[in-house]
């Protein structure tokens, strides 16, 4: 999934009462009497203008808290009461962020659907006022506008944004499993036209200023300052200000109009949206498009297409009261609580809970320029660390250092960096075929073949040329870190730093600790990944970790469907129907199939009969035929460059069939495929954390979603079993024992769920 982002929705009018702080002193021309005692939200009035600054004060954001909300009122009240103000500018003091959205907490704070659609309800009343305001209010933006934030901005007469990068527009919510809930999705689609208002309200996707202003988003644009005897940040702010104050006295003055003249396109494009045909084929094809990647799992891409449907065929007031009961409901569903419980993990996920490591990591070295090594190498350079790419062979780094280049080179094509910048990045990076400058190495990173023996060998050499602080950490994706520790002279800077592919597209990062490894070595590795811009759990050293251990038995489990006689299209439908992005037999492809029967293998000798389901030996038979998935043009499907349709290997076929294994009819339809497969997932999982190798439930669903693509609707292993049920997973997982054995006998931790429902991997 996408990355999740910062939620935004509505605000509430709240009649609690807050301690309030005083004694805060403001740059001020005239000041309210009751403004010294906000926390929140300020204003000041510069001859005729009001000029609101929101800032949370316990917060790196702005967010739409019941505290904000009530302060807002207020000041608003104040605005319009006021005579000597003609017009509003409301602006944060906060430079990276104007609103990021609402906050999660008072939506969830809510008992039942009942009080969500009456917060929803009192952010639409709010927003309502702002719109009908008979003082013009200018949104002066910059950093984050999201959610609730552009909800917020969109309400107001006019809107002023920066063309900083930071500055991004955009509506997250549907990754939360919710709906713009204040409005959004009817002013939307009047703002910006019905394709485009769904593409924002679908996607979740962020949108950059001058993008927003060619969409109608935002009237103006101001570039964003350099750094004069103040900083570039503080001097944007203060001239994005004073810009804002004269476009305010400028509408109020009828200088400057509020509606802009339609040009030619946007005037064919509102006569063709006023045929009622033409609407519902809109309607008809976002519908194909949501159920077609949704597979109809995801209910909120619906309820947002329900309420702008609503909007505009029966007008604002139903269109209004469906927004607010939808969000209601939607707030509700398991779904929801589930993508909350990942935006959560990310954020827990994003930090480091070893501290900050005694040095900085300047110099970053990596062993083998492959798909992995030069994928590191890609995440690491434009971070401002000297990047070092060793490999044996002129080939090799030759392709290590294309990959790293083409990767940058795309960046400037879809300009989000200039050609000069790129440059700059790519001059960060030394490719070597020697260990030539590794005595100034602060962490070395092997990505190279999962043989022990390969793995020694360079620990060895590293050891001999690195200096005493520097980290050794091992890109392994299943062998224990103790063994590879075993060669070296200093195990506690030794690590395991397993990362997936492709490294700059997948988010996770699964760290690896021995008994051995030091606090320091660890504070380091997530130090790093945070850089890297990774999300991280880290775990215990066990053959397979957490990540491969979880996937292998699933696997393993594929393999017999397949042996059983079911298609390879089929098992990918039955796979992704179920929630995942990309089918077991599709994933195997990528995986690479020798990786896949090497990692069947070693896991098979640590764990033993536990391990088994499908033969292995169906996974030599394609390697030895040079059947080795999507690297090598052929897996269990043919892959021809240019052709997205994928055929499936009728070859394969071939090896099935010597492997040929009777499906048990009791076991065996479509719902008892897709369990057999998840249900071992699961048991994996909820073992790894009742045998240690897991922190928490929170870290096992992060890298079963983010590094695997467990379902997102789901939430992870862990808050499946929570919301599916432990007692009902442990009743299907004896029928399957019944018939395949021991490899569906439930964990001890998943048994003692089932017999007491109280408990819960989540509270």
């Amino acid at each position: 999934m996408a990355g999740v982002r910062a939620l935004g929705v509505l605000s509430r009018l709240s009649v609690r009462r807050y301690a309030l702080v005083s004694g805060s002193t403001f740059r001020t021309f005239s000041v309210a009497p009751a403004m010294l005692a906000r926390t929140h939200v300020n204003y000041e009035v510069k001859n005729d203008v009001a000029i609101i600054r929101i800032n949370d004060p316990n917060s790196k954001v702005n967010t739409l808290s019941i505290q904000m909300q009530k302060e807002m009122t207020e000041v608003m009240n104040e605005v319009w009461a006021n005579d000597a103000v003609k017009s509003a500018v409301l602006i944060s003091s906060k430079p990276g962020c104007f609103i990021a959205g609402a906050d999660i907490n008072m939506i969830q704070g809510c008992n039942n659907e009942e009080e969500v659609t009456k917060l929803s309800q009192e952010g639409q009343q709010m927003f309502e006022r702002i719109e009908k305001s008979p003082k013009p209010v200018v949104a002066a933006i910059n950093g984050s506008c999201l959610g609730g934030g552009l909800e917020f901005a969109i309400a107001c007469q006019y809107r002023i944004a920066t063309k900083s990068k930071k500055t991004v527009l955009g509506t997250p919510e549907v990754m939360l499993g919710l709906l713009p809930g204040a409005g959004g999705t009817q002013r939307l689609p009047k703002m910006v036209g019905l394709p485009s208002a769904f593409d924002m309200m679908l996607t979740g996707r962020n949108i950059k200023a001058d993008k927003a202003k060619k969409m109608g988003l935002v009237h103006q644009l101001v570039d964003p300052l350099g750094p004069g005897l103040k900083g570039p940040e503080e001097r944007t702010m203060e001239y994005l200000e004073e810009v804002a104050v004269e476009y305010a006295r400028g509408i109020v003055d009828k200088k400057i109009p509020l509606q802009k003249e339609k040009n030619m396109m946007q005037k064919i494009q509102d006569y063709v949206m006023s045929f009622e045909f033409v609407r519902k084929q809109i309607y008809k094809t976002v519908h194909g498009k949501v159920m077609k990647q949704s597979k109809g799992l995801y209910p909120a891409p619906l309820k947002i297409i329900d309420c702008v449907k609503t909007g505009v065929e029966q007008g604002p007031v139903a269109g209004y009261l469906a927004e607010s009961q939808n969000f209601g409901q939607l707030a509700k569903t398991s779904e929801s609580a589930a993508l909350i419980g990942l935006y959560h993990g990310q954020v827990a996920c994003k930090k480091n809970r070893f501290g900050t490591p005694q040095r900085e990591v300047k110099t970053l070295a990596i062993l083998g320029a492959g798909l992995m090594g030069a994928g590191i190498a890609q995440v690491t350079v434009d971070k401002g660390i000297h990047t070092v790419l060793k490999d044996t062979t002129v080939e090799g780094l030759a392709r290590g250092e294309q990959q790293v280049y083409k990767g940058l080179n795309d960046k400037t094509k879809k300009k989000s960096i200039t050609s000069f910048q790129r440059d700059s990045i790519l001059s960060n990076l030394t490719g070597q075929l020697d260990y030539k400058g590794f005595e100034k190495a602060d962490m070395v990173i092997e990505a190279v073949f999962e043989d022990i023996n390969i793995k020694h060998a360079v620990l060895k050499e590293v050891e001999a040329v690195v200096p005493p602080h520097c980290i050794f950490a091992s890109n392994t994706s299943a062998l224990p870190i103790k063994d590879i520790a075993a060669a070296s002279k200093r195990p506690d800077k030794v690590v395991g730093m397993h990362y997936f592919s492709p490294v700059d597209k997948m988010q996770l990062l699964e760290i690896i600790t021995t008994d051995k490894t030091s606090k320091d070595t660890t504070a380091s590795a997530v130090a790093v990944g945070l850089k890297q811009g990774k999300v991280i759990i880290v775990v215990g050293d066990g053959p397979g970790f957490y990540t491969t251990r979880c996937l292998a038995p699933m696997l393993a489990e594929a393999v017999r469907v397949l042996q059983e006689g079911v298609d390879p299209k089929k098992l990918d439908a039955l796979t992704t129907s179920f929630g995942f992005p990309v089918g077991a037999a599709t994933l195997a492809d990528e995986v690479g199939i020798d990786v896949a029967a090497h990692v069947a293998e070693d896991l098979g000798k640590a764990f033993g009969s536990r391990f088994g389901g499908g033969n292995v030996e169906v996974l030599k038979a394609m390697v030895a035929q040079g059947f080795k998935g999507r690297k090598s043009g052929k897996g269990c499907y043919i892959y021809q460059p240019g052709r997205k349709v994928k055929d499936v290997n009728s070859e394969v076929g071939d090896i099935l069939e010597k492997f040929r294994m009777t499906p048990d009819p009791a076991v065996s339809s479509d719902s008892d495929v897709q369990y057999r497969l998840v249900s071992r997932f699961v048991n994996e999982a909820v073992l790894c954390l009742q045998e240690g190798v897991l922190n928490n439930p929170l870290e096992g669903d992060i890298g079963a979603v983010f590094g695997l693509g467990f379902p997102p609707y789901l939430g992870g292993p862990f808050r499946f079993v929570d919301t599916f049920g432990a007692d009902k997973l442990v009743e299907k997982m004896r029928k399957f024992e019944a018939v395949y054995g021991n490899q569906f006998t439930p964990c001890q931790l998943l048994l003692d769920h089932a017999k007491d429902s109280s408990k819960k991997f989540h509270k």
